[in-house]
């Protein structure tokens, strides 16, 4: 997160350096609907490749969307769980999903 400051000349830029691009927000979208082992997002998101899953997953807990339980066992279990940050995205998530449902029937798209 040290690397983001004084990198921005607004907030819309600093939020899409957060979320942007193909996968954060569906990631963080799942997330909001409770706690997801690695492979359970894999599964939610089956075009998304392992490695940039893990990438996207890093870079959401490095800047405090995410957090990474890693529990004590063998086989490894580690839990992804969305933080107060990504919580409050929620209600933003929600309203571009209704946007989006509207933009689909109005141009008839299927989804």
């Amino acid at each position: 997160m040290s690397d983001l400051k004084n990198k921005y000349s607004c907030s819309m830029e600093l939020t899409m350096d957060l979320i942007g691009g193909k996968w954060k927000i569906r990631i963080l979208w799942y997330l909001n609907m409770g706690t997801k082992r690695f492979s359970e997002v894999k599964r939610l998101i089956p075009d998304i490749t392992p490695k940039m899953l893990t990438t996207q997953l890093r870079e959401m807990e490095r800047d405090n969307l995410i957090t990474r339980k890693v529990y004590p066992e063998v086989p490894p279990k580690v839990e992804y769980s969305i933080t107060e940050y990504g919580r409050n995205l929620q209600v933003t998530l929600e309203e571009m999903c209704k946007w989006g449902n509207k933009y689909a029937i109005d141009h008839d798209i299927k989804l």
